[in-house]
């Protein structure tokens, strides 16, 4: 285990090193140059310091974990961070779904103009590149993410069933599965997903609480789909919006800047097209939709009526197809989005209620957090809690609007290895349209907990949190044992 767990963390630290390199060579040169437009840049990097970030994170999570056991002991436990890890890696969908085109306009630019090629020489002899030229490093990511389920699985195969840390192994090969096969369906789905760029450059969302990057992954459903588009209108005014229905959200625009006149047949995705849109109203979340035809069944007119939380937008097409269309395709993705929520729920259920025995339980009293991190342009945040041990899982309700959040939240873990299992207390911001951020995470050893309940009874602890430059969170713990007489 501690074999494996040196070369997933420095395999992750050099790769960051050397993106990080070239990233510092290729980037802020290029931006410097004049080379390349703004788009250009945009289009060939797309999001290469997210996906430096990401990968910071966990070479973080790892080094605190090292740091919380014991400089010269070995580490035991590396799936729960896997798996919490890889499960905010969605920047390499986009980056991944994004490449091809990337690597298409470099080699264009590379074909078309020599002295920017002979730039890209100049750039590639810098030491930190090592001769590789940027066309090599573009690849990189997507490579990357398949090392993740062989890795994992590696270290899983070391491992024995009995050990504390093989059910979060098992949990965190499942999410690197699940990684590489969305990141592959977002390269095979080209289309859909240059679609979305469209719309990222094309649509203003002016208003919202977060930012909302088309593509990505959703909350919950995984990566964005559109499904339909088209022009509908609203009956009492007939005014002309445009829709925009993706699987977790529908966006009513109004166009702001007209087709040019020589766009001619140019499609509404063309990359010539010149068209911009406004959000006319907040995105609407399919899992809180119904969608009616009119009463009267005999009636011509293409009209159909979509009731949301408090609000009933009544809405006509130009034609009946074009209604049962948007109708159809509405109400199966309500469906799909209520059903995934439902079967997640029924999941994290399942999970509590499996009869799990032990040594001894912790009780744990989540208190309070403050001085959280800031995520939305509010300065504020929408946090939550999520306290693990191993497999064992426990969420605080989400409250609105804070950055110190006051839970007092009641939980309880079955302890299996005193002296191996790890308390893991992690934050987050609730999002509507991505996966919710990271505020912080820290841990204690069990067998920390039991040193100092045996001197002063039940604790009260202020731990600080990490990867992050603020925060940290009150908790209380009360370890029963079952049999103590046989763990001295």
């Amino acid at each position: 285990m501690q074999r494996e767990l040196g070369s997933c963390k420095y395999s992750k630290c050099g790769w960051n090193v050397r993106y990080l390199r070239a990233r510092l060579v290729f980037q802020k040169r290029m931006v410097e140059s004049g080379f390349l437009t703004e788009g250009e840049m945009a289009l060939i990097f797309v999001n290469w310091k997210e996906l430096i970030m990401s990968n910071t994170k966990l070479l973080k999570a790892l080094r605190v974990r090292k740091k919380t056991g014991g400089e010269k002991m070995p580490v035991q436990m590396i799936g729960d961070i896997l798996a919490a890890e890889l499960s905010h890696m969605q920047a390499y969908i986009r980056f991944c779904s994004c490449q091809l085109n990337g690597a298409g306009l470099l080699q264009q630019k590379t074909d078309e103009d020599t002295d920017f090629k002979e730039f890209l020489k100049k750039l590639a002899s810098d030491p930190r590149c090592k001769g590789m030229p940027l066309s090599s490093f573009l690849p990189k990511p997507m490579q990357r993410i398949t090392r993740y389920p062989l890795l994992i699985r590696s270290i899983l195969e070391n491992t024995l069933e009995s050990h504390v840390d093989h059910s979060s192994l098992k949990l965190a090969l499942e999410r690197a599965e699940e990684l590489c096969s969305q990141v592959n369906e977002g390269v095979r789905e080209k289309e859909n997903s240059d679609r979305l760029e469209w719309i990222q450059a094309h649509v203003q969302c002016e208003g919202l609480a977060e930012q909302l990057i088309f593509n990505s992954l959703t909350n919950c459903l995984g990566p964005r789909k559109l499904l339909h588009s088209g022009k509908l209108y609203k009956t009492k005014s007939n005014k002309e919006l445009h829709g925009f229905l993706f699987n977790d959200f529908l966006l009513l625009t109004h166009m702001v800047k007209q087709f040019a006149v020589s766009s001619g047949s140019e499609k509404l995705f063309s990359s010539k097209s010149n068209a911009q849109f406004k959000m006319y109203k907040m995105p609407i979340f399919l899992n809180e939709v119904l969608v009616k035809l009119p009463t009267d069944p005999s009636s011509d007119e293409p009209v159909f009526h979509i009731s949301h939380i408090d609000r009933v937008y009544t809405l006509r097409t130009d034609n009946i197809n074009e209604r049962t269309a948007w109708v159809q395709k509405i109400k199966a993705a309500s469906e799909q989005y209520i059903d995934t929520e439902k079967k997640k729920r029924e999941k994290a259920y399942q999970a509590r209620s499996q009869k799990t025995s032990g040594i001894g339980r912790l009780m744990v009293h989540v208190i309070e957090a403050t001085e959280l991190k800031a995520c939305k342009p509010n300065g504020k945040s929408n946090p939550y809690c999520e306290i693990s041990m191993g497999s064992q899982s426990y969420t605080t309700r989400t409250l609105q609007d804070t950055l110190n959040p006051k839970w007092n939240f009641n939980c309880q873990f079955f302890i299996k290895d005193l002296y191996q299992d790890v308390l893991c207390l992690t934050m987050f911001d609730r999002d509507q349209f991505s996966p919710d951020d990271f505020l912080g995470r820290t841990e204690i050893p069990v067998a920390k907990i039991r040193t100092e309940q045996e001197s002063k009874g039940p604790t009260t602890r202020r731990l600080l949190l990490h990867e992050v430059p603020t925060g940290e969170v009150w908790v209380r713990f009360d370890l029963q044992l079952f049999e103590q007489k046989t763990l001295l």
